[in-house]
């Protein structure tokens, strides 16, 4: 199919200097991070976003007409100019523009004409503001054309340097494309997941233990939080499992690229059932923790119930000899005093061992 040559903007973004510039990085307060050519799997470093499309578009075609290399843009949380100039020269749908510049998306899949646009959620497993380790999100969105891509990433996670260093340490992967990339950054996603889902596991033990070791701990803050992030991370992982099952069927997906795809399906599932199991395995967790301190609270009131009632003889006793009456029984005997000191010694007694072989203290 024949490639529509689009002259890319002079402007699109400043060049990079000196002139062999892969590593200097984009200029200063601009939202790319990295652009390149490929060509037969082969990185071919530009000044230019706009130099890189037009070597792809107007210097390597095929006699068919098609392009042999591709363009990999990635950016990272970009403004709404730096993606409108980049949607000009590529063609990409306005509405999936505005999806990629506001984030905060369900994963999907979604073609417009011959563009695919995919979203997923990235997870990472960071300190909370009280020291506990929370699941925070972000996004990776991809826009996958015949001869190029766009990856736009939101938050602090999945970092995508590593991704495009180790395609291009491998040119067999990478020239089959687009579609190459497309299943490294999914890929990169999953490992995040099980990596987050593994660090979670761990807190569960943890918490699990405690709740079951023979010392009295709360953990019913811990609980809670650990479901919360449980639920988090389900969002996250979950709702993946529709976009990668479509583009594994998608016509412009090499089959070699598929084989890897249904791969990165396979952990998905497996790590999404794992996810789950982390919510069944919480409620009887905190059950248990509940029934523990249900025992407990009510172990601390038969205590104070059966203290409460030994002291409650001397009291009687004393109330009774207090009142002021006349006729008061051994109140002229010389050993009275003694001989109601041994009655509230004698009773109290009786009371504390009967309370402690019943095992209320």
């Amino acid at each position: 199919m024949a490639m529509t040559r689009v002259r890319p903007p002079r402007a699109l973004f400043k060049p990079r200097r000196p002139q062999d510039a892969r590593r200097q990085g984009p200029p200063r307060g601009s939202a790319v991070i990295d652009w390149a050519a490929y060509i037969d799997g082969h990185r071919v470093c530009t000044d230019t976003v706009g130099d890189a499309v037009r070597l792809i578009r107007d210097g390597r075609l095929t006699p068919e007409g098609d392009s042999a290399g591709f363009v990999w843009v990635g950016l990272h949380e970009p403004s709404a100019s730096e993606l409108s100039d980049l949607a000009e020269v590529f063609g990409l749908h306005p509405l999936a523009v505005e999806d990629a510049i506001h984030a905060h998306q369900r994963p999907k899949h979604e073609r417009y004409d011959d563009v695919h646009f995919v979203v997923m959620k990235t997870v990472g497993y960071v300190p909370g503001e009280d020291g506990s380790e929370v699941v925070e999100t972000g996004e990776i969105m991809i826009f996958c054309g015949p001869d190029f891509v766009v990856t736009v990433r939101h938050g602090t996670h999945g970092e995508l340097a590593p991704v495009r260093t180790r395609l291009e340490r491998d040119p067999a992967r990478l020239v089959h494309g687009p579609a190459a990339v497309l299943h490294a950054v999914t890929d990169h996603v999953v490992d995040g997941y099980v990596n987050v889902a593994d660090a979670v596991q761990e807190d569960i033990d943890e918490v699990e233990e405690a709740v079951f070791s023979p010392e009295r701990t709360d953990e019913s803050r811990r609980i809670y939080r650990l479901k919360r992030e449980v639920i988090q991370l389900k969002r996250a992982v979950g709702p993946l499992a529709g976009p990668l099952r479509s583009l594994s069927g998608r016509r412009f997906v090499p089959a070699e690229i598929k084989e890897y795809l249904r791969d990165v399906e396979d952990h998905l599932t497996r790590v999404r059932e794992q996810v789950e199991s982390y919510d069944e395995l919480l409620n009887p967790i905190l059950q248990a923790h509940m029934t523990q301190v249900t025992v407990a609270d009510n172990k601390d009131m038969r205590k104070i119930s059966a203290w409460g009632a030994i002291f409650m003889v001397p009291t009687a006793i004393a109330g009774i000899y207090g009142m002021n009456f006349d006729f008061m029984p051994e109140t002229n005997w010389r050993y009275g005093y003694f001989m109601i000191l041994g009655v509230i010694g004698a009773a109290c007694l009786s009371l504390y061992r009967g309370f402690r072989r019943n095992g209320w203290l």
